[in-house]
């Protein structure tokens, strides 16, 4: 097999790079999607603030080393396992996730622009970019339908940790973006062409 095409989807936290991810799989004849969210390290070593709220948004969240040596087996041709991270919701049961690699690797992060090792890896660098207020709407309904967070909760999250990370690491990395994808209303036109060129 030839070397797969290395999609990167990032943006800010509700930004809509999962959905566009989502929606870009489904148009792709053959597709791997490797998610970043699904390797945080595992909450009782994730890092609390002065209010003893654990903080998911520093780059020390995530084992990045995991990730890149998953996506570097992917890219060889390997299949990889992992355990689906479940954000401590204990409405959610984590699984096993087996991703095969195919033709098209689609890599979605908040911080895969932002590291080297993992831009590096790259062939296409896509950003989403939202306004602050749709990314912060975006946010609470997701918080509060996938990982059981309530409305206060959310709203601490988004001021301390997420507008801060989002500030020093992932609206800087937009620079090294290929394409910078609006989402303000959809982003149909950009998922078209998205698809068209990977399927061609």
């Amino acid at each position: 097999m030839s070397k797969p095409i290395i999609v990167g989807i990032t943006g800010g936290s509700g930004s809509g790079k999962t959905l566009f991810m989502n929606s870009l799989i489904s148009q792709i004849k053959s597709a791997s999607l490797l998610s970043m969210d699904n390797y945080y390290v595992e909450i009782s070593k994730q890092k609390k603030d002065e209010e003893g709220i654990e903080d998911f948004d520093r780059l020390e969240s995530i084992d990045h080393q995991q990730y890149i040596e998953d996506l570097k087996k992917l890219i060889k041709g390997e299949s990889i396992s992992y355990k689906e991270y479940t954000f401590n919701n204990s409405n959610s049961k984590s699984k096993i996730v087996t991703i095969e690699s195919q033709p098209v690797i689609l890599v979605e992060g908040i911080f895969i622009l932002y590291i080297h090792e993992i831009r590096e890896l790259l062939d296409l660098k896509l950003y989403i970019e939202a306004p602050d207020y749709l990314m912060m709407k975006r946010r609470i309904i997701r918080d509060a339908n996938e990982r059981g967070y309530d409305l206060n909760d959310v709203l601490y999250r988004y001021e301390h940790h997420v507008t801060p990370s989002y500030t020093k690491y992932i609206e800087p990395s937009k620079k090294w973006a290929d394409l910078i994808i609006p989402n303000h209303e959809n982003f149909n036109t950009a998922l078209k062409v998205v698809s068209t060129y990977l399927n061609h």
